[in-house]
């Protein structure tokens, strides 16, 4: 690593640090759900190059094998977290508060010996589910260490209701054992929903999917895409991550196994933007020394936004453990 990034680990990324020490931060650019009845999915699932794994009690499992899964995941956790090269996210999706599923799953699963790094809760609607779960985990004083939330929106009440949602997450994790780490748009729920015809250029979705990746920025969670449901076609996949990670998405839910890889790339900074960044910061901290303020970049002029860009890119690449020194 050079003098330079080792500098701008040390000055500027040193509150991401602490962060990090915190397990507040992980990057999540692939959401895999994987059935929390199939012992055998789970384990394939253990051997993937991953960010984020959700062990699923909610839509990929049958009404009659809710309480198989739990049982399951139940089993998986008191095992412990597999060891791997990276570090990733081992979490699970419960059911919606509103199913009466949710605190059966939460009573086993909360009482296991390890618990998950993030649990995600599908289908919020509005505050008073949020109020509900949070007393739900306050049952369990086991939780020593806040427990990441992610929050799936999925109807139009939740889009519509998005803004009091964050702020009551945000202000319900002041004082209690859980923190909201992201926010996930259930685009196939949301079409359901509000009656919609789905479409390849999801036109139908936008402003909801604007919305939200809007909400979760100025909430400083990380915004999580729709699922792309034609797993077999990688291309079109590629596509539409790419079109979600240039609208600020961090992620993008999905489905199988074969998607990881495409999806995570696809959020992935090219070299030449790394390049950019990194000239960007050293050309800054040569004017920064001569007390100056905004100054011009290859011809672009450099102010305070753009440079947070820059160190915003170097520090999630760093995170994922790409080459930076190319």
């Amino acid at each position: 690593m050079s003098v330079l990034l080792k500098k701008i680990k040390i000055n500027i990324y040193s509150q991401f640090k602490r962060n990090l020490s915190n397990n507040q931060y992980k990057i999540r650019r692939a959401l895999l759900y994987v059935p929390g009845d199939d012992p055998k999915k789970i384990n394939k699932a253990y051997k993937l190059d991953v960010d984020c794994i959700a062990l699923d009690c909610e839509d990929g499992v049958a009404a009659n094998r809710k309480e198989q899964a739990r049982n399951t995941i139940f089993e998986f956790l008191n095992n412990g977290k597999p060891k791997k090269s990276r570090e990733f996210d081992w979490g699970v999706r419960i059911n919606s508060v509103k199913s009466e599923l949710c605190q059966n799953d939460l009573d086993v699963i909360l009482t296991a010996q390890n618990l998950p790094d993030t649990i995600s809760l599908p289908k919020v609607n509005d505050t008073e589910e949020l109020k509900w779960f949070s007393s739900q985990l306050e049952r369990f004083t086991a939780l020593k260490t806040k427990i990441s939330v992610i929050l799936f929106i999925e109807t139009a009440q939740g889009i519509m209701n998005l803004k009091e949602i964050c702020t009551t997450a945000k202000k319900l994790s002041e004082n209690r054992n859980f923190e909201p780490v992201a926010l996930v748009f259930g685009g196939d729920d949301y079409l359901a929903d509000i009656g919609a015809r789905k479409t390849d250029q999801l036109t139908e979705v936008l402003y909801a999917r604007q919305k939200l990746v809007m909400m979760a920025k100025a909430f400083q969670l990380q915004a999580i895409d729709v699922v792309y449901i034609q797993y077999k076609d990688l291309d079109g996949l590629k596509q539409q991550s790419i079109e979600g990670a240039n609208m600020g998405y961090t992620g993008k839910q999905v489905i199988h196994p074969d998607q990881v890889p495409v999806v995570q790339e696809a959020f992935l900074p090219s070299e030449k933007q790394i390049k950019w960044a990194k000239d960007l910061i050293e050309a800054y901290h040569k004017y920064a020394a001569s007390g100056k303020g905004a100054f011009n970049f290859n011809g672009i002029m450099v102010d305070s936004p753009t440079l947070k860009q820059a160190e915003n890119l170097i520090k999630f690449v760093e995170v994922v453990g790409k080459d930076t020194n190319q």
